[in-house]
Parts: C-alpha cells; sequence; structure tokens
C-alpha cells in the first residue's frame, strides 16, 4: 500500500540534498512525520497547503516503513500512518509534481 507526503519544493531539495529527513516543521513540532492514505491526501493539501502551487507529492510503501509506522486516529477519527523515525531517499518510491490547477491541487493520474 503506497502512503504520501506532501513536501514543499525547499523541503524536498534539502531532504534530497541531504538524503534524509525528519520532516517539515509540523513533522518535527508534533515528533512524527505525517502521511496520508490516497483517500486521505486530496483533502490533506486542501486543507494544509490550500495556496501552495510549488509542491511535491511523494509515495512510500507503508509495509517497508517497517514498525515505527503507526496508525492513529487524526481529521475526523480517521486512521492516518504517523512514522516515528527519519525518512531516507531508500524510502522513496517516487515523487511528482504537485501542481495548483483553478480548481485545486492537481494529483497525478492513478493517485486519488
Amino acid at each position: 500500500m503506497l502512503i504520501f507526503k506532501i513536501f514543499r519544493r525547499p523541503e524536498w531539495d534539502a531532504f534530497r540534498a541531504a538524503g534524509k529527513t525528519r520532516g517539515a516543521p509540523v513533522d518535527l513540532a508534533d515528533g512524527y512525520i505525517h502521511f496520508s492514505t490516497a483517500a486521505q491526501v486530496a483533502e490533506t493539501a486542501a486543507k494544509w497547503f490550500a495556496d501552495d502551487s510549488n509542491l511535491v507529492l511523494v509515495a512510500f510503501d507503508a509495509t517497508s516503513l517497517g514498525a515505527e509506522l503507526k496508525w492513529e486516529p487524526s481529521r475526523g477519527g480517521a486512521l492516518f500512518p504517523h512514522l516515528y523515525r527519519e525518512l531516507t531517499l531508500a524510502d522513496v518510491v517516487w515523487d511528482k509534481s504537485l501542481p495548483l490547477g483553478a480548481a485545486g491541487h492537481i494529483f497525478p493520474e492513478g493517485v486519488i
């Protein structure tokens, strides 16, 4: 199962340069890295990145993230994946630009 992390372009560039990340400022503040499932990611983009046009959608294999990936209640009581370790580039399955269109973010085909 793929899960998704939305990065602002500078965050993604820093991750790629360093080869690892503890996440965005919200992740650092909460103590874990926030992810969304395919069913959750469009709402996440709309809620937290509504006006951001320079985003990158990054896919991860939930199983390969190991025991540090926890499914915990969040928005509306739904279970969201939270990772309690740093991410490495080896964890990335794929990355794609997430542009902002007139009606919201334009997701790659097959994601939502």
